[in-house]
């Protein structure tokens, strides 16, 4: 009876201190987020603000890929059909109709690639690994060509002098800054549901597909509905990214429907660690911050094979991304 007693005492003992372990690294999260929070807010009195709104487009682009490729096991090589769509849709809806406000607009790009992320999904979704790469490449590709071909995108000049309009029809949009915090607030936005979704039951479930599969189908689990609502949801995101980065720049063009676009979004995602919260983040701002430095300069024609051999040098030496490295080292060092 002693022995039972004191091992029940230490069971308790050692779930109550991983209880407080987990509430410490939920505290010291939330503050972390909230350093960043405050960085972002005063960073546009520092940096250009267009510079940063481009950066926080193409990052919540990368997080929206990453819950689908980090977190379902999901690699799509069709992604920039999404962005594009939503750019498209909103500049579209916004030059047409002059009375429509910024936030229409861009909820009408949003609603489109959902749309169309559901599409895709269905035909997709049923097949794993290289054949579900390869399907979602060739379907952004009919995407590309549709949008090269329609009357209402102006082709290869794309659409140009796209209004931001007026947010919720109060506020300008053409002041820089007022744009630079409605960009924001979408990230943040963005961001929040992301990792709403990943900390769910819903994501655990997602985690589980991607470790393994067979057994979550040997559970229960409806692998393909789980499967596609990610997929949804993760359209949906970049959609709303491409339709926030077509009002910011005024400007939907065939380079966001390129599939360019998409490898550049797994370049971001790789680089700062598939899988991590931040790191898609991390992966966005190097490359955005490279390809604006670098085009300036004379090395402007190299841009593309520097950040290749960037690449290459990441995935040898850290192959968790710069995010996951860092994450190994706290835990080694830091216990």
């Amino acid at each position: 009876m002693t022995n039972t007693a004191n091992t029940q005492a230490a069971s308790v003992l050692q779930a109550s201190v991983v209880r407080e372990r987990r509430h410490a690294a939920a505290r010291r999260q939330k503050i972390f987020y909230a350093v960043l929070l405050v960085i972002a807010l005063v960073a546009p009195l520092a940096v250009y603000p267009v510079f940063l709104m481009k950066l926080l487009c193409f990052a919540l682009f990368a997080c929206a890929f990453n819950l689908l490729l980090g977190y379902a096991g999901l690699l799509s090589f069709g992604h920039a059909a999404f962005f594009a769509t939503g750019g498209y849709i909103t500049g579209y809806m916004l030059s047409s109709y002059s009375g429509l406000s910024t936030d229409l607009g861009i909820l009408a790009g949003t609603l489109a690639s959902t749309v169309l992320g559901a599409l895709f999904g269905m035909l997709a979704i049923r097949r794993q690994g290289i054949y579900f790469a390869m399907i979602t490449l060739a379907l952004a590709q009919l995407v590309f060509f549709v949008f090269v071909q329609a009357p209402f995108t102006g082709g290869e000049n794309g659409l140009q002098g796209v209004p931001r309009g007026h947010l919720f029809g109060l506020v300008d949009m053409k002041n820089n800054m007022a744009m630079y915090y409605f960009v924001l607030a979408v990230f943040v936005l963005g961001f929040a549901i992301i990792q709403r979704t990943i900390h769910s039951p819903y994501g655990q479930v997602l985690k589980a597909i991607r470790e393994n599969e067979p057994r979550a189908v040997s559970l229960g689990y409806n692998v393909d509905r789980h499967k596609l609502l990610a997929f949804v949801i993760s359209a949906a995101l970049a959609g709303l990214a491409g339709s926030t980065k077509t009002v910011v720049f005024q400007l939907a063009s065939l380079t966001d429907a390129h599939w360019h676009m998409s490898g550049e979004v797994i370049l971001m995602t790789l680089l700062g660690g598939v899988g991590t919260i931040l790191g898609p983040l991390v992966g966005a701002t190097v490359v955005v911050t490279l390809q604006s430095y670098l085009s300036n300069g004379p090395l402007g024609e190299w841009v593309h094979v520097i950040l290749g051999v960037i690449f290459v040098l990441c995935v040898l030496l850290f192959r968790s991304g710069i995010v996951g490295w860092l994450e190994r080292l706290v835990k080694r060092n830091f216990k």
